[in-house]
């Protein structure tokens, strides 16, 4: 076992997994009833089932397990690689495509064709993130840097600490956005009502997105974004915020949606400092296929 958590019940009642939830914020609610079901869970030394209802001066204690080890291995999957040298490299992720393997996504990632693909990634983010600086969204399409030694990686992630490279996103969302342009400064964290999910809340990190309109269709706008920040989920977190929901979003918009592949985001434009030349690098990847398409088929809002 690798750790021990222990917690005295005060004044709290009702189910364990509940209670547990929302004690323990940095665990989800299913990896918590995961751990009642394994027997990882003791109330006052006994094991308890989910269903088990807690009492003032109940000691819980938890016993974390070992993360299980996840076998990374190169594979040889489809990878649109835009720039490549000796210390850097540009991929145009696809819709679909998770960056990094998780428990919930073994192989099949960004990270398992970068293996294959390229002969050296950076290892500062460890053996499961290896060359991965920033992230996107497995829905979410569009450019990615990837560092291929430490030395580049560190220069990226400080250009994105900093806010000196650039990063630019097209979005269609549900809505007519009447004004041309704005810039939504709304702190970003956790969910309140759902652990699952990301929100505007009080508690969350600063996070500013700026938009600019460059289309308006009946009912839908496409614009392009620009982030100052990089919180999870944030465009699709502040667009749900102030009223325009990107379309097809499967977590933070509407159910009735025009039909694609999850969200219609895509990373649209690239720009960083080479981290050993110096040379101001900026690259541009086209809307997938069915991104196009659907902007072909909205009647125009003129």
């Amino acid at each position: 076992m690798q750790n021990e958590i222990k917690i005295m019940i005060e004044d709290e009642n009702g189910r364990i997994d509940k209670q547990l939830s929302e004690k323990l914020v940095d665990y989800s609610r299913s990896q918590i009833q995961m751990w009642l079901k394994k027997n990882y869970v003791q109330v006052n030394g006994e094991i308890v089932k989910a269903n088990y209802k807690v009492q003032k001066g109940d000691v819980v204690l938890i016993h974390i397990p070992e993360p299980e080890t996840l076998a990374l291995l190169p594979e040889n999957l489809p990878l649109e690689i835009v720039y490549e040298d000796q210390d850097v490299a540009v991929i145009n992720k696809p819709q679909g495509m998770v960056v990094h393997p998780s428990a919930g996504h073994p192989k099949g990632t960004l990270v398992n064709a970068l293996l294959f693909h390229l002969d050296h990634l950076s290892s500062i983010n460890g053996v499961i993130r290896p060359g991965i600086v920033h992230r996107i969204d497995k829905d979410t399409s569009g450019l990615l840097m990837i560092a291929k030694n430490d030395q580049a990686h560190e220069s990226l992630a400080k250009q994105l600490k900093e806010k000196t490279s650039l990063r630019k996103y097209i979005a269609l969302v549900h809505g007519v956005i009447p004004h041309e342009k704005g810039v939504i400064r709304a702190p970003i964290g956790r969910s309140t009502v759902d652990r699952k999910m990301q929100a505007v809340v009080d508690t969350g990190k600063d996070a500013v997105t700026h938009f600019q309109v460059l289309t308006r269709y009946d009912g839908y706008t496409l614009i392009e974004l620009q982030l100052e920040t990089g919180r999870t989920h944030q465009i699709r977190v502040h667009m749900q915020y102030i009223g325009y929901p990107l379309v097809g979003d499967p977590v933070y918009g509407p159910k009735k949606t025009l039909k694609g592949h999850g969200q219609f985001l895509h990373a649209k434009l690239l720009g960083f400092t080479h981290p050993k030349t110096g040379e101001k690098m900026v690259f541009e990847a086209p809307l997938p296929e069915i991104f196009k398409n659907t902007l072909e088929k909205l009647p125009k809002n003129d």
